[in-house]
């Protein structure tokens, strides 16, 4: 007779089996390092960094770097406000907490995926900046091409795990070594310890590293059970800049202790002294899969210098100048004998010799004295005339052509100088257009009320620096700045150059326009 075990010895059997899988120890992901001086790029410690591994959490770190590429093409502002879909809202934790169909403004996806490390708004960027996930995976491989991480393939934009969705120790800290010379205006996002992200205040999650370890900055963290603690992590002591990476750790405790390790060692290995060799922005070719549905983008066609207008057609003009310089001289001198050559007979035996006189009038101008007008500030003061006093004769030969005599000039006054030509059947040769001269940049603030947005260049080493960046900006876009007003803000150590009071069109017009010229600008609003 057949006995079948009873249930209470199948519950029993079910347990001991739990029990013992429970006890048995997970499969420990594999492990790789690696510590780079970043102001040279050299290596100074590395372990299986070649090794494709899972990334995890590390993968944003790309996605954060082509939003940038971006925002510095014009393709998008921080300021643009992005319509969650029922995709990325879905998304499994960590997550900044986004319900499909709301909007959120794309520097608070940004932040949440820098910081908190959400999945939902990384697939939030995706979406923004290249219309689907899957595009934005295709732009994150040409991008990882192009800054030299060969062994590195992304599938999606938060690093949860994927088959093919893999990197390197090595690739990895090439990505923190180009986040922090590429955008150096936006780093300091990654060493925040909270920050607001619109629908939520989010914590950062390299919080421990950063309050533990002397001069930590940033990067990132990841985990998922195939790729186990990974983190990348960025230090400066004085002049010495050390990036470190680790996959593979046991847990967040072990991966924090080791990154502060490996430090250590990069900071006893790398030269106090060295020149730093910064990599070059990466030359963006945008594909056909990279405009997001809906909105054309074009970033290799913006414009990248203002169209100048022709001269117009008519007299030639009067040069005026300070005093005349002998490039002017020569130019008139060179002018002078295009106007008296003759046209070529249309048989012509012999060269005939052609001479004229040019008579150049130099005219002494001394400014009357400026009246005082009270109340007026804009009103016009005309120095008067002095008759002008005949100059000598000068034959010129077409053969042989004699500078003018060159009087010798007069600091504080004005010299007009006046070309007297000849009348000629042909008309002369066209002239250079006179350069305009240094426009006068006024600076004013707005009282609108309207007038509350604002353009920030970063963060500058000296309130000097600061200064000079704003005044070199003002006078390469008049226009764009002609109502703002310039100020600098010390924040965090360093002084923060910006333009305010405009309204939010205007400062996000502004920017797109000093990123076409790649010039880093960020918008900001009332509340920054």
């Amino acid at each position: 007779m057949q006995h079948r075990p009873s249930f209470p010895a199948l519950i029993g059997l079910v347990l001991l089996f739990c029990v013992a899988l429970a006890a048995a120890p997970l499969r420990a992901a594999p492990y790789a390092a690696m510590v780079m001086d970043a102001r040279t790029g050299e290596v100074l410690h590395a372990r299986n960094a070649d090794t494709r591994l899972h990334p995890a959490s590390l993968t944003k770190m790309m996605t954060i770097y082509v939003a940038f590429e971006a925002i510095r093409l014009g393709e998008i502002t921080l300021d643009t406000e992005v319509r969650i879909s029922s995709h990325a809202a879905n998304e499994p934790p960590s997550r900044l907490g986004l319900r499909a169909g709301s909007t959120i403004r794309f520097r608070y996806l940004i932040r949440a995926a820098a910081i908190r490390s959400g999945n939902d708004a990384a697939t939030a960027i995706a979406e923004a900046v290249s219309g689907s996930e899957e595009a934005f995976a295709r732009r994150m491989n040409r991008t990882a091409r192009a800054l030299g991480m060969d062994r590195t393939t992304f599938r999606n934009a938060h690093g949860l795990t994927e088959e093919g969705h893999l990197s390197t120790a090595h690739d990895m800290t090439i990505m923190g070594r180009r986040l922090f010379y590429d955008y150096p205006q936006y780093y300091n996002i990654f060493s925040r310890r909270e920050e607001d992200a619109g629908i939520a205040r989010v914590r950062n999650t390299n919080r421990a590293v950063l309050d533990a370890y002397r001069g930590a900055d940033g990067i990132k963290t990841g985990y998922t059970r195939a790729a186990g603690f990974n983190l990348v992590a960025s230090a400066e002591r004085g002049d010495v800049r050390v990036i470190a990476t680790v996959f593979g750790g046991q847990s967040a405790a072990w991966r924090n202790q080791r990154i502060m390790e490996l430090m250590d060692l990069g900071f006893a290995q790398a030269p106090a002294r060295a020149a730093v060799r910064r990599p070059a922005l990466p030359v963006y070719t945008p594909g056909d899969d990279d405009a997001p549905a809906g909105r054309e983008t074009r970033p290799s066609g913006l414009v990248s210098r203002s169209l100048r207008p022709l001269p117009r057609p008519g007299a030639a003009p009067t040069l005026v100048a300070s005093a005349p310089a002998p490039e002017l001289l020569a130019a008139i001198e060179q002018a002078v004998g295009e106007a008296l050559t003759p046209e070529p007979a249309p048989p012509p035996p012999t060269a005939p010799q052609v001479a004229s006189a040019v008579e150049p009038a130099l005219a002494s101008v001394a400014p009357a004295p400026r009246p005082e007008i009270p109340a007026q500030p804009e009103a016009a003061v005309r120095p008067e005339a002095i008759p002008e006093a005949p100059a000598p004769e000068v034959s010129v030969a077409t053969s042989d052509v004699a500078p003018a005599p060159r009087p010798e000039p007069v600091a504080p006054a004005e010299v007009q100088v006046a070309l007297a030509v000849p009348p000629r059947p042909a008309d002369p040769p066209p002239r250079d257009p006179v350069a305009p001269a240094e426009p006068e940049v006024v600076t004013r603030a707005s009282s609108s009320g309207e007038r509350l947005f604002g353009v920030s260049l970063g963060g500058q080493p000296s309130h000097h620096a600061a200064e000079r960046l704003l005044l070199r900006t003002a006078l390469s876009e008049v226009t764009t700045f002609e109502n703002s007003l310039r100020r600098v803000v010390q924040r965090n150590g360093a002084y923060e150059a910006r333009f305010q009071g405009l309204t939010e069109d205007q400062a996000q017009r502004a920017c797109a326009r000093l990123s076409a010229r790649n010039i880093a600008c960020e918008t900001f609003g009332p509340s920054s």
